[in-house]
């Protein structure tokens, strides 16, 4: 059936979805948290040091462990935390500037407080002063496994104190030229409270009881700036963003948001050229933090322009407002975009026991036409571990939930690292608290993580069975992402049909076909994690047709994922109808198949 047939069937029926194809492979993104990932100490103290709880370097990520991504089937690998941020590590010998305690969250740091936007955190490097090097062979041994490099862009806002001492000739600081004595200039970096001295929340106790020169309670900033989460005010609290300034982009936030965008802001030049000097380092894309604090139409000028130089890179916003989609994807020309409020939450409703499937539908429809711009993951630096308290419990729980994300649309799927070996995210770290999140802000180490990365070897001979079992899932899941009709299929939901029709098809069962010109396959699921379920599945004509199957052929289905089971059908037994007719399915709990089908000659 050609594109205008299949274009025909999609105006009368809802439930299949012909997406936008790139033409580029779907992406699969590894997010490692760089500074976690290669430590091998298992000490974790409260609010521990650098020396005392360890911290993995660039040099850790070795061509052994990226061999292992790879196998997973990643794509591209996600180095979160490289740029400079202000941690409280003395780097003074190396005439990098002791930050300051209370303007830092946690020993190491939060990643998004940028002091230098030209260079890597030194926490990083085994020799701090050649860090850059370290990065650029970092860069070099993943892209000799043919995987590639995503950073974050932080463009909203930099560290209370914000100086490069490794920038480029001829670039000047943001905010080295700034009228500090007006609240708000379009030619200014930054955002100013004139007259008043910045006041460190009174309720912050920057690393609880431990010692630190820079700890005092205070910090001088005069006047002082408006926080990175658009507090303009001289007292944020704690709360609030307060390690971080705000950067002007032309908005006036005084005066209703008034745009001055003509001409082309300082801030506009200036991360032009942060992201310009980035790429020449050979990175291929970019997660930009926080993208819809800043104008869309800094994107719609930024990410062509470089782009015109670079036209592989890849621009993923990390974006939560739905009626903004649109605007990020065409006008910002944003590549992807997180999925967070709509699959992310909807899949984490259904795996808590208290959402409905029926909002997975309901959600892929909403975002018709965007589909295929959307990134999904049930786990990423922000969001709660799956196997924490705090969210499932149990990492086998997410299984059906990461089957949908993964399979049932063309664009990206994100794991996080850990994330395939049920990592909880145990105990307080320092300033993250026990929250159910791998800390960002402390030296740590990840405890089942490293029962993986064993001591550098990255063999897992540290892993329980269960682990085992759990890391082969996602690895298969994974690399299923590559299949034909995955990253470049259609989509035929079969959940608001089965649903009304077909009898034992529960609330917690979800079914969809994903097929190309060549190949079908059909996805099944049960997310319940105590019952079976047992139910006769039923394809709707259109369907049928849409695929190209005849009627009263025979044809096979087997299992490509877990198991090997095989079945037999023909299509004029399962087209929808009142009668018993469906394809027979039982699903153990939480059990997923992915069904290739062929015909039988």
């Amino acid at each position: 059936m050609d594109k205008n047939q299949l274009t025909a069937i999609a105006k009368q029926d809802p439930n299949l979805l012909i997406e936008e194809i790139t033409g580029q492979r779907k992406l699969v993104i590894y997010q490692i948290f760089t500074r976690l990932f290669g430590n091998t100490k298992a000490t974790n103290a409260l609010y521990g040091t650098l020396e005392e709880n360890g911290v993995g370097k660039f040099n850790d990520i070795t061509e052994t462990a990226l061999k292992a991504i790879k196998a997973m089937g990643s794509t591209h690998v996600w180095y979160t935390g490289v740029v400079e941020h202000a941690v409280l590590t003395d780097y003074q010998q190396y005439d990098i500037p002791l930050d300051d305690a209370d303007v830092v969250k946690g020993r190491a740091g939060s990643p998004y407080a940028i002091k230098d936007y030209y260079d890597v955190n030194p926490d990083l490097a085994v020799e701090v002063p050649n860090r850059m090097q370290e990065f650029e062979a970092l860069v070099a041994r993943t892209h000799a496994q043919e995987l590639k490099v995503i950073i974050d862009f932080v463009p909203n806002h930099v560290a209370r104190h914000y100086h490069s001492d490794v920038k480029p000739e001829g670039v000047f600081d943001f905010g080295e030229d700034d009228d500090v004595s007006k609240a708000f200039d379009p030619h200014n970096n930054f955002y100013y409270i004139p007259d008043e001295h910045f006041q460190v929340p009174q309720d912050y106790v920057s690393l609880s009881d431990h010692p630190f020169p820079t700890k005092d309670g205070k910090f001088a900033e005069y006047p002082a700036k408006a926080t990175g989460n658009d507090n303009f005010s001289a007292r944020p609290t704690i709360n609030d963003w307060f390690e971080t300034v705000k950067l002007n982009y032309g908005v006036d936030y005084l005066h209703n948001r008034q745009h001055h965008f003509d001409p082309v802001p300082d801030t506009w030049q200036k991360m032009y050229h942060v992201l310009r000097y980035w790429a020449g380092k050979q990175v291929n894309g970019f997660r930009c933090d926080m993208a819809e604090m800043v104008p869309v139409e800094f994107w719609q000028w930024v990410i062509p322009k470089v782009k015109e130089q670079y036209p592989n890179l890849v621009f993923i916003a990390e974006i939560y407002n739905p009626e903004q989609y649109r605007n990020y994807i065409d006008v910002g020309r944003f590549d992807f975009l997180y999925d967070k409020v709509q699959t992310y939450d909807t899949l984490r409703g259904v795996i808590e026991g208290h959402g409905t499937l029926i909002s997975v539908e309901n959600t892929w429809k909403y975002l018709y036409g965007k589909n295929q711009h959307m990134l999904r993951f049930l786990e990423n630096h922000d969001e709660q571990r799956i196997a924490s308290r705090f969210f499932a419990g149990a990492p086998e729980k997410a299984k059906p939930g990461m089957v949908l994300s993964a399979l049932m649309h063309t664009g990206p799927l994100m794991v996080y690292f850990g994330q395939e070996v049920g990592e909880p995210a145990l105990g307080t770290s320092g300033f993250s608290g026990d929250d159910g999140r791998t800390t960002i802000f402390d030296y740590w180490g990840v405890p089942e993580f490293q029962k993986w990365s064993n001591g550098g070897k990255f063999d897992g001979a540290d892993l329980s069975p269960q682990q085992r079992e759990l890391r082969t899932f996602y690895q298969q899941l994974m690399n299923l992402c590559h299949h034909e009709a995955i990253s470049h299929g259609m989509l035929y939901d079969l959940f608001p049909h089965n649903r009304h029709l077909a009898e034992g098809f529960g609330e917690l069962a979800y079914a969809f076909l994903r097929f190309t010109q060549d190949k079908r396959l059909l996805v099944v699921m049960n997310f319940d994690a105590k019952n079976p379920q047992k139910f006769n599945l039923k394809i709707p004509k259109t369907a049928i047709e849409a695929m190209g199957m005849e009627e009263t052929k025979d044809y096979q289905l087997t299992d490509i994922f877990q198991t090997n089971t095989t079945a037999t059908f023909r299509p004029k037994d399962v087209i929808i109808s009142e009668g018993p007719q469906g394809i027979a399915m039982e699903l153990a709990p939480l059990q997923s198949y992915v069904f290739e089908i062929s015909q039988v000659y």
